[in-house]
């Protein structure tokens, strides 16, 4: 989806870019123009999930839609049985919006969410041939944990120290921001010149 963005952003056809355009109605309807189909939010779901890359425009205006679709996709989600998030996280999102940390809170969320799923595709490597899921039953599934509980315990470690290196780099890009517009004020030291 982030080649989707770039082309939309650079303004080229995203057809003849390999992304595939899927275009809003506003009876709300989702059209697919690569199969010539309606198709449902459940349909959009399975594309993310398979990878694919696409784009949703209005069929009117060509507006860029993808977030807000994806948004919707996350409120079902998240409406459908066993949320991600909390009541007081969406809480504290939600107040960082028109705060000035809402960029750097954005972008510290994203590497956390990428070195998250990077984590674990290691521990996906480390274990893939180790077992059959087929022939697993509770006990092989228990002695399995046991063997890979040091195995993850290292990559959360791993995880939550990018994740405070993280945190510290955008609390340096404050200090730094915070010391250029405010030069002289107090608790700041004055530009060196």
């Amino acid at each position: 989806m982030a080649q989707a963005k770039r082309s939309a952003a650079a303004g080229q056809d995203t057809s003849a870019s390999g992304v595939r355009t899927l275009k809003k109605y506003p009876n709300r309807r989702l059209y697919d123009t690569e199969t010539s189909s309606y198709i449902t939010l459940a349909d959009v779901k399975q594309m993310v999930l398979g990878g694919e890359d696409f784009v949703v425009r209005d069929a009117k205006t060509n507006e860029d839609l993808t977030r807000s679709i994806l948004l919707q996709i996350i409120l079902e989600e998240e409406t459908g049985g066993m949320p991600m998030f909390s009541t007081g996280m969406l809480a504290h999102i939600i107040r960082f919006y028109g705060h000035t940390m809402q960029g750097l809170m954005g972008a510290y969320l994203e590497k956390n969410i990428q070195a998250f799923i990077d984590m674990q595709g290691r521990f996906a490597e480390q274990s893939a041939g180790m077992y059959d899921t087929k022939g697993f039953n509770p006990e092989m599934w228990t002695q399995f944990m046991n063997v890979q509980a040091p195995m993850m315990q290292g990559l959360m470690t791993n995880y939550l120290e990018q994740s405070k290196n993280m945190f510290v780099q955008m609390q340096e890009q404050m200090q730094k921001q915070a010391e250029s517009l405010m030069p002289g004020f107090p608790g700041f030291p004055p530009q060196k010149r």
